[in-house]
Order: structure tokens, then C-alpha cells, then sequence
């Protein structure tokens, strides 16, 4: 039978529940374990797909087109799973779902009510995922105990107990042990009171992961096991790391596995080599580039999270440590005339939605076309490096796209329109081309050459296109069209031959790099970039020799 990993968390949120969940994923999964997983969200919105990224951060789109929480992000990277919209569900789907079967009469005129109509929606959608070919399921509850929206949640785990036997079930707490200043001293009682709050809602944690700044010492981990009626190998410790790839390490030096797995009766031992070698190529980087990511959420960097990993997954590959320069686009004007974008070895101009910060990221496309600086596009991105294209080489100074143009009245050129102009779009959830599309690469190409094939797949997020009445213009004045749908309607990648590196696409590639196998276009952009910095400085040194002979 499938076995349940349940990971709840306590004290605060934002304590690497996600990140506690995909390093387990990782190391059964090196056990030779079959793993998938889900989180659980408890608020309201059907999915995050119309949240602020202010608020809520990226929206990470799965296979299946899923617009879901970003957690999801960190699981397919570290666990190297395909996930689908199953692996995501919050507590607006959840009651749209009992509603809709209230309506339908599958209640038979029942008194509908949150034990047991909600509580057996969610262990429905839990048990969505126990195929017969999946040995592990881990689930992430998110919020904290304390919440009290979390309460139908807490309490379908509880049941999950009884519905599939307790030697099939594990419940995993995170929680906080903070350092106090003042008394010099890391404190349990935060921990102790989280944990009673879970106890009261009938959950004995198996396992307590502590999140400290600095490592806990022994004697913490024994008064932690006294009070929290937990065994002390199952207290674990997971310190503050330098890298996010290190806490699977971490986390079996510590014991979780074993801890785990003893419960749950499975058998094996992890195998880390390829693993520890990553840890160690990101620990050895030596060599550097600097990357401006030129967008309008800047200020909240989970925002580009994936774009970073990606930048990152190709920085580990190539031995290169990427250094993010964060650019608002609407200051981008501002920084030309200060010259902050010289300096940079590449950009990343990523996705979004919205006209503001338009003018900005249009004009950092042009400079480094212009300079021959790297650049990638994402989604959006290609959008502003198409207008940017038609307005300073096809001379066509009011193009536009008609996201920013919804009445007609601004450009009579736009360049970037809306996929089917007949749409209806006033459901902005419901109206986007989302998830896995096939696109056919031009032979020859550089993106053909990075992918290593001329039919690839990548996963996309977004309402507007290249408006292929404009298609014949771009490439007889130099932009290559170097990617299209089978059908030959939609233009997928774009690029500049004679330039280093400007290429964009419509897709989001990010969502499928992984850390030991990086999405080709990140690839590319971070080989041009060293490229470039090379080039500035020849007799550049890396860090380590600049060591070595001062």
C-alpha cells in the first residue's frame, strides 16, 4: 500500500516547509522509492493563477497546464518528477467541488458540512495521487497549526490515519528554535507550544524538523524529545545552509530518512553520490557572471524563482557562480544614463503581466541588442524584444501589443496580439494558453543547436502571440523566426544571428530545468555570458587564482 508523509508546520510560516518536503522527496527517491507530491493550500482563490506575485510569488505551471503554488517548483527540481494539477489543491477547489456536488444532489439532500463533506474532499484529493505506482506520497499542509484555516486540513490528515492504517502514516512538524540576543541562548518553547497545538488537534508528529540559524546542540534535542513525546532520532536539525541542495544532505546526516523510513517500514539506503558530487561543484565555483533580471516584481525575488534556479542549474554545469543584479523595469531609462547595464555579462528579461514597466524592459532590449550583450527573453520577454525589433530596425515607432492597447487606440501596429481575438477574456483564469506545447525548431538555428534537436516541448503561461501578419517583415530585415507551432501559426522562439546571444521564447523554460540538467536556453545564455566577460578581460583571474597569487 502507498505510504503518507504528512509535512505541517508551526511557530511562523515561510520556515522551509517546502523546501523540508523536497529534500525527503530526494532522498527516498534515492532509496529507489517511487515518490510523488502535493501541497495543500488553505486559502480561498481556486488556484494562485490571479494572485498579485507580490503576494504569493511565482505561479508554477505543470504538464497538465496546473497553474499552482511555487512550493511545486521545488518539488519537480529536487525529486525530477513531472507533477500534474492533482499535486496542488487549496481550499477554494475544494469547496467549489462540494458545492458543485451539493447542486448535483450527490449529497441526497444531506445537511452539507465541513466533517465529513469538506475533510472527505481532501483525503479524496490526497488519495488522487496513491496509484499503485507511486510507493510514497508527501504532502504539504501549508500555513501553520495556529491558522485557523488550516483546521479542516489538520483534521483530514488526522482521519487519514484511520482510512489508510497508522503503519502507512507519517506526520513531519516543522518548526522554529529561535536565538535570543539578549540571553545568548536558541529557545524549545516555541517548538513545545507548536507541537501542543498540533496534539490538539489529535496529531502526534513522528519527526520534528527544528529550523535554526545555527545548529542545536545535543541537550536542546533531548529536552526537545522529553516535552514533545517524540523520539530524539527523529529530532532533527536543519541549520540555516548556503544552498538550498545542501538540506538533503543535511537532512540525512541528521537522521529524517532513516527516521521515516523506520516508521513507515521501508527498506533500503539512500544513494548520494551524484548528489554529493552536485553539492561540491556548487561548493567548488570559482568563476563568475553578472546577470541583470530586468522585471516588475523585482522587489519580491520569489517572484522569478524558478528563472533564478534556472540561472543557477546552468551556473552549476558550466562551474560559474551567477550573481543577480535586480533591475526595475521602470527604472531601466534612468540606469542606461548611469550605465549600469555596461557592466552586466548578460540579462534576463522574464515573463509577466500588465503595461507597467513596459517602456523599461523594451529599452533593455535595445541596449543590449545594440551593445551585443546576452540577453533571453521569457514569455513577456520575447513580447518586448518583438516590439523593441519593430520599432528601432522595421521603423515602426507606434508598435505595440494589444495587452496595452485593448481599445485600438494607441497602435495601429500590433505586433504582439491576442491569440484568438474572438475570445471571451473577462475570466482572466480561464483564458490562457497553459501547460505542455510542442514546438519545431528551425534546422540550424541556436536554438536548435542548444536543444540538440529540432522537436521540443516546453511549458507555457500567457494569453498573447507573435502576430504572424508581421512575420515576412522581421525576417527579411534580420530576426529569425527560429521556432514555430506544428501548425506553423505561432512563432515560439525567436533570435538574432550575428548576435551573441539574443533569443526569446514564448514558452517558460524554467519550469523544467533541473539541478543536474539545466534548460538548454539558460545554458546558452550563461555560456555567452562568460563569454562576454571574457572577452572584456582576457587576463580575467578567477577568484581562485586571484588567491592564490595575492
Amino acid at each position: 500500500m502507498t505510504k503518507h508523509i504528512f509535512v505541517t508546520g508551526g511557530v511562523a510560516s515561510a520556515l522551509g516547509k517546502g523546501l523540508t518536503a523536497s529534500s525527503l522527496g530526494r532522498l527516498l527517491k534515492n532509496r529507489g522509492l517511487r515518490v510523488t507530491q502535493q501541497k495543500l493550500d488553505p486559502y480561498i482563490n481556486v488556484d494562485p493563477g490571479t494572485m498579485n506575485p507580490f503576494e504569493h510569488g511565482e505561479v508554477f505551471v505543470t504538464e497538465d497546464g496546473g497553474e499552482t503554488d511555487l512550493d511545486l517548483g521545488h518539488y519537480e527540481r529536487f525529486i525530477d518528477e513531472n507533477l500534474s494539477r492533482d499535486s496542488n489543491a487549496t481550499t477554494g477547489s475544494i469547496y467549489q467541488a462540494v458545492l458543485n456536488a451539493e447542486r448535483r444532489g450527490d449529497y441526497l439532500g444531506k445537511t452539507v458540512q465541513v466533517i465529513p463533506h469538506v475533510t472527505d474532499e481532501i483525503k479524496s484529493r490526497i488519495m488522487r495521487l496513491a496509484h499503485e505506482d507511486v510507493d510514497v506520497v508527501i504532502t504539504e499542509i501549508g500555513g501553520t497549526v495556529g491558522d485557523i484555516e488550516i483546521l479542516p486540513f489538520l483534521e483530514a490528515i488526522r482521519q487519514m490515519r484511520l482510512t489508510v492504517g497508522r503503519d502507512n502514516v507519517c506526520y513531519v512538524h516543522v518548526t522554529l528554535v529561535p536565538f535570543i540576543g539578549p540571553s545568548g541562548e536558541q529557545k524549545t518553547k516555541p517548538t513545545q507550544h507548536s507541537v501542543t497545538e498540533l496534539r490538539s488537534r489529535g496529531i502526534q508528529p513522528d519527526a520534528i524538523v527544528c529550523r535554526s540559524e545555527q545548529p542545536i546542540s545535543d541537550d536542546l534535542k533531548n529536552k526537545i524529545s522529553r516535552l514533545c513525546d517524540v523520539p530524539v532520532e527523529a529530532v532533527v536539525n536543519a541549520a540555516d545552509a548556503s544552498s538550498i541542495y545542501q538540506i538533503p544532505l543535511v537532512m540525512h546526516d541528521e537522521g529524517l530518512d532513516r527516521a521515516v523510513c523506520d516508521l513507515l517500514h521501508l527498506e533500503g539506503e539512500p544513494q548520494l553520490d551524484i548528489w554529493r558530487a552536485l553539492v561540491k561543484r556548487i561548493e567548488s565555483m570559482t568563476r563568475t557572471v553578472r546577470i541583470g533580471m530586468v522585471g516588475k516584481y523585482v522587489s519580491l525575488p520569489d517572484a522569478y524563482l524558478s528563472v533564478v534556479e534556472s540561472l543557477n542549474h546552468a551556473g552549476f554545469e558550466q562551474g560559474i557562480k551567477v550573481e543577480l543584479d535586480w533591475i526595475q523595469a521602470e527604472d531601466v531609462e534612468g540606469l542606461l544614463a548611469e550605465g549600469r547595464l555596461r557592466d552586466l555579462d548578460g540579462i534576463v528579461i522574464p515573463g509577466g503581466f500588465g503595461e507597467r514597466g513596459i517602456e523599461g524592459k523594451i529599452a533593455a532590449a535595445s541596449y543590449v541588442r545594440e551593445n551585443n550583450i546576452p540577453c533571453l527573453g521569457i514569455c513577456l520577454g520575447l513580447q518586448v524584444m518583438v516590439i523593441e525589433f519593430a520599432r528601432n530596425v522595421l521603423g515602426i515607432p507606434r508598435a505595440n501589443s494589444s495587452e496595452f492597447d485593448e481599445e485600438g487606440t494607441v497602435t495601429p501596429d500590433p505586433v504582439i496580439h491576442l491569440m484568438d481575438e474572438q475570445r471571451n477574456v473577462t475570466d482572466k483564469g480561464g483564458t490562457m494558453r497553459l501547460g505542455a506545447y510542442v514546438a519545431e525548431l528551425a534546422e540550424g538555428s541556436q536554438v536548435a543547436e542548444l536543444y540538440g534537436k529540432t522537436v521540443v516541448s516546453e511549458r507555457h503561461r500567457h494569453r498573447f502571440e507573435f502576430n504572424p501578419a508581421y512575420r515576412t517583415r522581421f525576417e527579411t530585415n534580420g530576426l529569425r523566426c527560429s521556432g514555430q507551432s506544428p501548425d506553423g501559426m505561432l512563432v515560439e522562439f525567436i533570435e538574432l544571428p550575428g548576435h551573441p546571444f539574443w533569443v526569446g521564447t514564448q514558452a517558460h523554460p524554467e519550469f523544467k530545468s533541473r539541478p543536474n540538467r539545466p534548460a538548454p536556453l539558460f545554458r546558452g545564455l550563461i555560456e555567452a555570458a562568460a563569454h562576454r566577460k571574457e572577452g572584456r578581460n582576457p587576463h580575467l583571474l578567477s577568484v581562485e587564482d586571484q588567491t592564490t597569487t595575492s
